[in-house]
């Protein structure tokens, strides 16, 4: 028995299990719960009946829940060129030898390690319409005018959270960017030097393309917590102004929770799950390209 236990087979089985039962009672389960739901007419004290699709095509009717879903897709989007764009460009500089750079790249996490919710209550006070230091300072600068309404109107709100976003995903683009670009050889730069390569264009031949597997990780795992994304929306706008800025989980969460209806939230939980599978399938390909190269 003991040496039937040892074995790697058997052995690998049972360490797994712990992890396992772990997962299946905080992910699969809940998962599973909700795709349940999302099939019933369940309210908040009423089990409920199994509907089909039923909520899928009465969410798919409410102009509410096409506006969240615009909004989830262009807030995702924008946001990940943003931190990708930002975050390649951070690497580069903190991947040079300056005075300080050591410091320089611990204090570049500051704004991923900090709690989402004091993070976001510290933006919506930069953002208030009558004690906004952005404000203060541009009026200052002779810049604008008047103090700027940032959450106040629709527009303005939808581009402050894609901005908060952006700057709080940030650090996680140009870790996973530095990393990338340590592990790219030396020599190869060194050759293009002699070779007479310009800089743009040892980038774009070199750096880049050694770059592009880590990218498809990190354009898809953050996409994944984009598109999800919560507290921070709900902490600054909380939806509005007049729906403007809701998304799926925010919507979700006021249909199930706030408004008792659990089958319709449940359905709007549910439906991203299409683009997060979409996402998750994305790494796992870049991640098997990757060990195939190695």
């Amino acid at each position: 028995m003991t040496r039937w236990l040892d074995s790697p087979p058997v052995l690998g089985i049972l360490l797994s299990i712990p992890a396992i039962v772990i997962l299946g009672g905080l992910l699969a389960y809940p998962l599973l719960l909700g795709v349940w739901l999302s099939l019933t007419n369940t309210t908040l004290g009423s089990a409920g009946q199994f509907v089909g699709l039923s909520n899928y095509l009465a969410i798919a009717q409410d102009p509410t829940y096409r506006g969240a879903v615009f909004y989830s897709l262009f807030y995702t989007f924008f946001a990940e060129v943003g931190k990708l764009a930002l975050g390649l460009t951070l690497a580069l500089i903190v991947n040079q030898r300056f005075r300080g750079y050591r410091t320089a790249r611990a204090l570049m996490l500051l704004p991923y390690v900090a709690p989402t919710v004091l993070s976001a209550l510290a933006w919506l006070w930069l953002f208030d319409p009558q004690f906004s230091a952005i404000s203060w300072l541009l009026t200052k600068m002779g810049l604008i005018h008047e103090y700027i309404n940032f959450i106040g109107a629709p527009w303005p709100a939808r581009i402050s959270l894609i901005v908060v976003n952006i700057w709080r995903g940030l650090p996680y683009f140009a870790i996973g960017y530095l990393a990338g670009l340590q592990a790219i050889p030396h020599e190869l730069h060194e050759a293009a030097q002699i070779d007479g390569a310009s800089g743009w264009e040892a980038f774009r031949r070199i750096t880049w393309p050694l770059l592009l597997p880590i990218t498809t990780i990190l354009v898809s795992f953050s996409s994944i917590f984009t598109l999800t994304d919560f507290q921070l929306i709900w902490t600054i706008t909380r939806g509005g102004p007049t729906d403007a800025t809701q998304v799926f989980t925010t919507l979700a969460y006021q249909k199930a929770i706030t408004g008792g209806q659990l089958g319709e939230g449940a359905a709007i939980a549910i439906s991203p799950v299409v683009l997060m599978v979409i996402f998750a399938w994305f790494v796992m390909r870049s991640v098997r390209e990757e060990r195939s190269v190695e």
